[in-house]
């Protein structure tokens, strides 16, 4: 029989707020490899000193790509991919630990609880977030989705008990480049699949996202950080729109 063994697959660039972290969590596992993007903040330092295996891929073909290509570097029949600024809860590690020990499915989710700016959100679409992210060798595969990409399978995935500790929005800076970097990429993903934009169009589907993180997600009841992210998705999508209405722009940035 095959040796049961975890590699953990992380992209990264300029990741270094909260990787120390990340790659403590998962110190249990037997193989770590971070595809990085050309950082200049010692992500790569920081990686390495934490017994991680360090690929620079500069040239960026997207989220998706960019995962696959931390997958394939690694040797391990079992594969869990993070993102930096996730960190894997001690009950999650137990959970995922005890799945390899006596596997029952070819795919497993985690339960992900998402901060924004220092406020831990339950609800405004971004709770519950059940993602699969712990998967057998060969059994899923991410999609080439330059963005919002997904992991592709045929299997049924079970679920882990722990939390996924996502911090995705430290500050309002990160705020604002998030925004624009998300907007951008979701405009060039939807003008590579001939869907065209306009200024109504960005009108309509960024109010629309507004009242649907806000009202019908009861974003609500998350406070101000729920008001703040109702207004971040409508922008998202406002300027996603707009940019694909004017995609010559947007090739040459």
């Amino acid at each position: 029989m095959q040796e049961t063994t975890l590699g953990v697959a992380i992209i990264t660039r300029n990741a270094a707020a909260r990787l120390a972290e990340c790659l403590q969590a998962v110190a249990f596992a037997d193989q770590i490899v971070v595809i990085d993007g050309g950082s200049t903040d010692g992500t790569a330092d920081i990686a390495r000193a934490h017994g991680a295996r360090v690929i620079e891929q500069t040239d960026w073909p997207g989220f998706g790509p960019q995962k696959n290509r931390a997958v394939d570097a690694l040797s391990t029949s079992w594969i869990l991919s993070i993102d930096a600024d996730e960190i894997v809860s001690p009950q999650l590690a137990s959970a995922i630990r005890a799945a390899l020990m006596a596997p029952t499915a070819d795919v497993y989710a985690v339960d992900r609880l998402s901060s924004f700016c220092g406020h831990w959100i339950h609800h405004s679409g971004w709770y519950p977030d059940w993602i699969p992210r712990l998967f057998k060798r060969g059994a899923a595969r991410f999609s080439d989705d330059l963005v919002h990409e997904r992991l592709v399978f045929d299997t049924p995935a079970q679920r882990l008990t722990g939390k996924l500790m996502h911090f995705s929005y430290e500050d309002f800076e990160g705020v604002l480049r998030k925004l624009d970097a998300y907007s951008t990429a979701g405009a060039q993903q939807r003008h590579a699949a001939g869907q065209r934009g306009s200024f109504g169009k960005a009108l309509g589907r960024g109010a629309w996202a507004f009242m649907r993180t806000y009202l019908l997600r009861r974003g609500f009841l998350d406070g101000r950080a729920g008001f703040m992210i109702a207004v971040f998705n409508a922008e998202t999508v406002y300027y996603r729109f707009l940019k694909l209405a004017r995609p010559g722009e947007q090739t040459r940035r």
